[in-house]
């Protein structure tokens, strides 16, 4: 089985799965510029030497995932692979990221294009330019897990497993719910408006690195990540990650979600004259 040379761009915040646990959504994309899906991903259990960072090229054996049926889900042997083997910077204004994920992948303006093509199951991930961003706004969730998920998922990664190492077992916390969805309101080149979830996992933790600083001032933590994804970002080219969720991918009107950011610089003419 040959490996697979992947190179992350979303990691969206942690989820309860009561197969697997806690569980990450990884996705990224091939030096041809197809997509993958990663799932399941226990991120927060790989040794620190495995925790790959967005923009981080991993190299690693991926199988089908039988249990999605979306066209680029696939699953990792052994998460042990998942392993950093080189990253892409942002020298020469992000010259080498701009050349795989805005030039060699596809990227879509018009969400109805999308839309057809998750009925379809052609596509569920892609990069997305909206032509205008309206607001970036949040509504208020449930502040916990969910119990029974939770009391099913602990009883299930309670029991050791033999021909494993458990240590991570006697120590490991699950991540802390956010209080909070934020979601996006844009136009696409056709001026559809649309509002998505952003699921990426650097709004949730900016969220509580917020909250901390301004000692739990909810209101302000939240304005601090406003101010992030939405006054700083729109001052770049900015563009989505786009995926489908697995639940709505076949049966939603939109099954698309932003699971990550592209705040890309703009383009100048000095890129000319870079060699």
């Amino acid at each position: 089985m040959a490996k697979e040379r992947v190179l992350i761009t979303v990691k969206t915040y942690p989820t309860l799965s009561r197969k697997y646990g806690e569980t990450v959504c990884t996705a990224g994309i091939r030096e041809d510029g197809s997509w993958v899906r990663m799932y399941p991903v226990p991120f927060r259990r790989l040794e620190e030497a495995q925790q790959y960072s967005k923009y981080d090229w991993v190299e690693c054996d991926l199988i089908r995932n039988t249990s999605d049926p979306r066209p680029e889900s696939l699953r990792p042997t052994d998460a042990a692979q998942l392993v950093p083997a080189g990253h892409i910077g942002t020298d020469h204004q992000w010259r080498e990221r701009r050349q795989l994920l805005l030039r060699t992948a596809k990227v879509y303006d018009r969400l109805d294009d999308l839309i057809g093509e998750a009925k379809s199951n052609t596509t569920s991930l892609a990069v997305f330019k909206p032509s205008r961003v309206l607001d970036f706004t949040w509504e208020q969730e449930e502040r916990v897990w969910d119990a029974r998920k939770l009391k099913e998922m602990r009883g299930l990664h309670s029991q050791l497993h033999l021909f494993e190492d458990n240590e991570w077992r006697k120590t490991f916390q699950v991540i802390p719910k956010l209080p909070y969805s934020f979601s996006y309101k844009f136009e696409d080149s056709t001026g559809r408006q649309s509002e998505l979830q952003v699921l990426d996992w650097e709004a949730g933790a900016l969220f509580w690195n917020c909250l901390r600083s301004t000692n739990d001032d909810e209101p302000a933590a939240l304005e601090g990540v406003k101010q992030k994804y939405f006054d700083e970002f729109l001052s770049k080219d900015l563009h989505f990650y786009l995926g489908t969720t697995q639940q709505f991918h076949f049966v939603a009107p939109n099954p698309w979600v932003i699971v990550g950011v592209l705040p890309i610089p703009h383009e100048t003419q000095d890129r000319l004259f870079d060699f």
